[in-house]
């Protein structure tokens, strides 16, 4: 019965599915060399990216729905997923990109450990939305080395307006503190790339500047000095969000900067921020192929 979420839902996945929509074996939407990450996942070369069918947090604004809320993609086996992450290093990425991996942590973690034993050596980056345990997270102690986690919501009403659960910083605060304790702060390479470390990612949603001024203030207070930040533009309103008051508009310049102020006027000093130019289906990976 399925517990590596708060959700608890108890779904037998190897008879059906979670309300993540997965089973017991991953699928993978896409795979690609991925240049549309922060400068020190991507670099010159390219981030290795795995996005994987379903997601246990159900986002009204979603930029990925057309994969998260479905059984779409190919099952992968995990001597199947293991010969993915070696393709994907022997095309030039310079790390591995688990996306949306929560669902499938008990595989994922099976994989990277016989992808350590044949000798995979580049990163392994877990790309994913925070709302997961900590009793799962350390099954991945030693594993992942770097942690790339979203920090999206931090009273109850705007995590239930956007995603329907009220305790979404209640779990998702633990669970960074958890990976922060894994891999500590960001350590980089000789190129600028990062090679292990914490880069905690916040998207800035309309309306919602008062509740990002409180997730910056909890980074700087609980993590270390050297996690860097990257606080995010990149909103538009995409799935059902085009249909709900407040959240069927971009974000203004105003809202934005005043973010941007509040991450220097309370000390933080490493990270990276983007264009409002940024805010496009553009960016979102074609999986339709």
């Amino acid at each position: 019965m399925c517990t590596l979420c708060p959700r608890n839902c108890n779904a037998d996945r190897i008879s059906s599915f979670g309300l993540c929509k997965a089973g017991n074996i991953p699928r993978v939407a896409k795979s690609l060399i991925h240049f549309g990450e922060e400068p020190c996942i991507s670099g010159k070369t390219g981030s290795g990216a795995v996005f994987f069918s379903g997601c246990n947090l159900k986002c009204v604004y979603c930029q990925n729905y057309k994969i998260s809320e479905c059984q779409r993609g190919e099952v992968k086996t995990q001597a199947e997923l293991v010969d993915l992450f070696f393709s994907l290093r022997d095309k030039g990425a310079g790390n591995i990109n688990l996306v949306t991996p929560t669902p499938h942590i008990p595989s994922i973690s099976s994989a990277l450990l016989e992808a350590r034993e044949r000798g995979l050596n580049i990163p392994i980056i877990y790309n994913t939305s925070s709302y997961e345990s900590v009793e799962a997270l350390k099954t991945l102690d030693g594993l992942v080395d770097v942690y790339l986690p979203d920090l999206k919501y931090f009273s109850s009403e705007c995590s239930l307006k956007c995603s329907g659960i009220p305790d979404y910083f209640e779990h998702a605060s633990r669970a960074v503190l958890e990976m922060s304790r894994q891999v500590g702060g960001a350590v980089f390479s000789g190129d600028g790339m990062i090679s292990r470390g914490l880069v905690v990612r916040h998207l800035v949603l309309p309306g919602m500047r008062i509740d990002s001024f409180k997730i910056l203030d909890f980074i700087r207070a609980s993590l270390p000095d050297s996690t860097y930040v990257s606080l995010m533009a990149q909103y538009f309103p995409e799935h059902k969000a085009k249909g709900i008051k407040g959240l069927n508009r971009r974000v203004t310049t105003y809202e934005y900067e005043s973010v941007k102020s509040h991450f220097f006027e309370i000390g933080l000093s490493h990270g990276y921020m983007q264009s409002r130019k940024s805010a496009g289906s553009e960016y979102v990976p074609d999986f339709s192929s």
